[in-house]
């Protein structure tokens, strides 16, 4: 078994401002998915459009993105409930050595990945991405979703859409936060086809901190049954949580649980200040049926971590205070793969290629290493 555990101490330091790399319009690079319409259905099949983007074939759309801007003139697809995606893709110069679909955490959209695309693109990789149902340029109710499993069966169809146009190519996957639980249960749901996967700081478990909002919420509502008391609350067990949200999701569904806490992603100042002015990120609150469904998703993962068998590159943060790094460790225990390796990195923060320059620096390291790697032994045979 390949196994590799290393811990790195970091100390602060100012970042220089990012902020040019955070232009979600153009940092994008499409290339053709067209097909023949007998070989494929005409709501699925993507053409060339103006400025050489991806647009559905329609001429006349009147569907727009949540930010007005008509999808006839965007790189998108349409899933299978009907809903129109905004994708993103960044083309290597040459013939393409794998694929790599890239899923981004909750609230946020695949734009804030183009340093990490861009990074990979230079190894001879084509990435691809989409902004998940109710997130950035997508449709649908922001961080709202019927089910959790909608994620994953939009990554599958993204996959087969991107391999039809490429065969033969090995396909990674890379995801963070909860697009790392969305990467982990789409590499479960099909054992075999996806030749590794990176993980930066997935979502296995919660943090406890992170229901800090959900339970003050509550200790609110204890005035009406009479358990106000701080040391009450604070011995109820885990399992009450996880039940009251369950019955508050019965009776108030749409009930905003508060934002997440942009404090607690990165230590890099000026990443924080980014994300805080990003106009694609959804800042209208967690809802009660939001955090059911990740709840879910995590229960999920964990019953399908035993299942996972190919390469991994997991990457967390010990001070992490929305995924808990113990997740990480429980993730290197239960899955059955051969070749899986963690790194830690000491006092950092969620959001690892966003953090203070040496872990960024150092999370851009390690992956181009892996991936060189795998890429290399992945090339020399064909996805299933």
């Amino acid at each position: 078994m390949k196994l590799a555990l290393k811990t790195e101490g970091l100390r602060a330091k100012e970042c220089s401002d990012l902020q040019k790399l955070e232009k979600a319009e153009n940092g994008w690079s499409p290339w053709s998915l067209q097909k023949d319409s007998a070989e494929q259905p005409s709501e699925t099949r993507l053409e060339a459009g103006p400025k050489g983007s991806f647009r559905m074939p329609e001429e006349s759309s009147p569907r727009r993105t949540p930010q007005s801007v008509p999808y006839r003139e965007l790189p998108h697809l349409v899933n299978a409930d009907g809903q129109y995606l905004f994708c993103r893709y960044w083309k290597p110069s040459g013939t393409p050595r794998a694929l790599v679909f890239v899923s981004h955490g909750a609230g946020e959209h695949c734009g804030r990945y183009d340093e990490l695309a861009r990074m990979l693109v230079g190894l001879g990789l084509l990435v691809f991405a989409h902004d998940h149902v109710g997130h950035g340029q997508s449709e649908g109710e922001r961080m709202v979703v019927s089910d959790f499993q909608v994620f994953i069966r939009d990554v599958l169809q993204h996959v087969d859409l991107v391999q039809k146009d490429h065969p033969g190519l090995p396909v990674f996957l890379l995801g963070h936060s909860m697009g790392g639980a969305i990467a982990i249960l789409t590499a479960a749901d099909r054992p075999g086809h996806f030749s590794g996967m990176i993980l930066i700081s997935p979502l296995v478990l919660a943090n406890p901190e992170s229901a800090t909002t959900f339970k003050g919420y509550l200790k609110s509502l204890g005035h009406l049954v009479e358990i106000t008391s701080r040391t009450i609350i604070s011995r109820i067990p885990r399992r009450f949580w996880v039940l009251a949200a369950k019955v508050l999701n019965l009776v108030l569904p749409n009930m905003s649980l508060g934002p997440i806490d942009s404090s607690m992603l990165s230590r890099n100042k000026a990443e924080v200040d980014l994300y805080n002015t990003d106009p694609l990120i959804c800042r209208a609150g967690l809802k009660v049926c939001f955090g059911i469904q990740l709840l879910n998703a995590v229960s999920r993962v964990e019953r399908a971590l035993p299942k996972l068998t190919l390469p991994f590159l997991l990457l967390q943060g010990s001070a992490d205070r929305l995924c808990d790094s113990r997740g990480a460790y429980l993730l290197m225990e239960s899955a059955k793969s051969q070749d899986k390796t963690l790194k830690i990195y000491e006092g950092a923060y969620h959001v690892l290629h966003k953090e203070l320059p040496e872990v960024t620096n150092s999370v851009f390291r390690e992956i181009n290493t892996w991936v060189s790697q795998r890429t290399v032994v992945a090339g020399t045979g064909s996805p299933p």
